[in-house]
């Protein structure tokens, strides 16, 4: 038996390449998240408003969303190994920029390299489970991997509080490369070379297709960019507007490029599978309504309005956080058992549950609802990271499992960065007029009441997602060549 299907047998509790993907997904959540708290340090000691400092995590967020579906592509035709080593390298390599940094501009540079880096990390570790795993098998790896990155989104903000308290923000991105270093050593040694048993393929650089693949990358970040400044300058601004112009004329320009092109970034056919879509839909609407609306909305409501402190606020926080970290394993081993699209039915109401109930209840109430509202909504995310990624998986072969999962996972990150924005701009045009909330179970008064209104649209983002499991369903792979027909 050979080292890949030896891999495929394993256990994934003992299998070393998921142990090794795992602690990078690890890692790169964590890295995220306990920085977010170091965001008011670091404005002061750069001396920076708390809006510039904003940047920190924005550079990272774009240069990441964008880069998953190219790390996608270079590993289907290159050494899997490889592209994971260099990435780890460049993730590397922006955090000690970041630790070094003497100006806030180096800072950013350095989050734009982690980023660069740290973007392999989702489309190559979900890309090898699709490679790996037999279809019966996937949804408890994928599982696992959402349970890593949960218990580093709840890991974070306490690692974070704490570095930042005793030693200062610096320790951080030291802290961070240490592990990487760890890392590389562990995928030195345990990576297999997935392409290693295939045939060598001629042109392989031409079949990367980098001017697609850019044009996918530029669109993706301009919309990305676009949203962000709408909901900071406002639509009417040239910033806005414009860069909006530019990703419609990025993505259109990588619509055209993919059916003309002799050796496409993507299989256009990828784009017409309803499975694939719809996974990825649902990803993209889910991810929107949970981090862009839970996450994003429930601090601003614990701090600026219920006058908690951000330690007091991370306390609420986490046990929705933990809930994830516990329960995504055993919700994939059910999506698994019983088909991703009935797992999703019930964890997708169960995450509108939460939402509505916040919008409802929890808003303007005591801290403790807000966290039984989020420990409900986290429970429906956990249910919807492993079996929406265990569908997309059914409609990719191995030979595009790499851009496949990058292509799924760039929805899935544009879904927290495009909600953030849109919910932060409903809850300020909702606080500007001072209205009552439209939720009519809404009992608080009109100080919240912005708030319960921007939770009730992450409702609908959720609703969308339940319209879209009716795509959901007997899926036919597409591989590289569908419907290309030319060599």
């Amino acid at each position: 038996m050979n080292r890949f299907s030896d891999t495929a047998s394993a256990s994934p509790l003992t299998n070393p390449l998921l142990l090794v993907m795992v602690l990078a997904a690890f890692t790169s959540v964590l890295n995220n998240s306990m920085v977010n708290v170091a965001i008011p340090t670091i404005s002061r000691h750069l001396e920076v408003s708390p809006s510039l400092a904003g940047w920190v995590i924005t550079a990272f967020s774009i240069v990441f969303a964008t880069g998953v579906a190219l790390y996608g592509r270079v590993s289907d035709s290159y050494s899997f190994r490889g592209t994971f080593l260099a990435a780890l390298v460049i993730f590397g390599a922006g955090s000690l920029t970041c630790a070094l940094a003497p100006t806030f501009s180096y800072l950013v540079a350095g989050r734009a390299i982690q980023a660069a880096g740290a973007a392999a990390i989702p489309s190559l570790a979900f890309g090898s489970v699709a490679r790996l795993f037999p279809p019966g098998r996937r949804g408890v790896v994928f599982g696992t991997l959402s349970s890593a990155v949960g218990l580093g989104a709840a890991a974070g903000p306490l690692v974070g509080g704490l570095g930042v308290s005793a030693f200062g923000w610096r320790v951080l991105f030291y802290g961070t490369l240490a592990v990487i270093g760890i890392l590389f050593i562990a995928a030195w040694r345990f990576l297999p070379d997935l392409n290693a048993q295939r045939e060598p393929q001629p042109h392989r650089f031409v079949r990367l297709d980098l001017p697609g693949g850019l044009m996918l990358a530029l669109g993706a970040a301009a919309l990305l960019y676009g949203v962000t400044a709408a909901n900071h300058v406002g639509l009417a601004a040239p910033r806005a507007w414009g860069t909006l112009i530019l990703a419609a004329a990025m993505l259109a320009g990588f619509a055209l490029r993919i059916r003309t092109a002799a050796y496409p970034f993507v299989p256009p056919a990828l784009f017409a599978n309803r499975q694939f879509l719809s996974a990825s839909g649902i990803a993209l609407l889910s991810q929107g309504a949970f981090i862009g609306g839970g996450l994003f909305l429930t601090p601003l409501l614990l701090i600026n309005e219920l006058g908690l402190s951000a330690f007091q606020t991370g306390l609420v926080i986490a046990p929705g956080a933990f809930a994830v970290a516990l329960l995504a394993p055993t919700i994939g081993r059910l999506s698994d058992k019983f088909g991703p699209r009935a797992v999703l039915g019930i964890s997708l109401s169960c995450l509108l549950t939460g939402l509505l109930f916040m919008s409802s209840f929890a808003v303007g109430a005591a801290p403790w609802l807000v966290a039984v509202a989020l420990v409900i909504a986290s429970t429906g995310y956990a249910g919807v990271t492993s079996p929406a990624a265990n569908a997309a998986s059914k409609a990719l072969s191995a030979e595009i499992a790499g851009v496949g999962f990058g292509i799924y996972q760039l929805f899935f990150f544009m879904g927290a960065g495009t909600g953030a924005a849109v919910f932060g701009t409903v809850l300020s045009a909702r606080q500007r007029l001072g209205d009552a909330a439209f939720n009519p179970l809404y009992a608080g008064g009109k100080a919240t009441a912005a708030f319960s209104d921007a939770y009730l649209v992450a409702c609908v983002a959720v609703l969308l997602a339940l319209v879209l499991l009716a795509g959901l369903g007997r899926a036919d792979s597409v591989s590289s060549d569908a419907a290309r027909g030319r060599e």
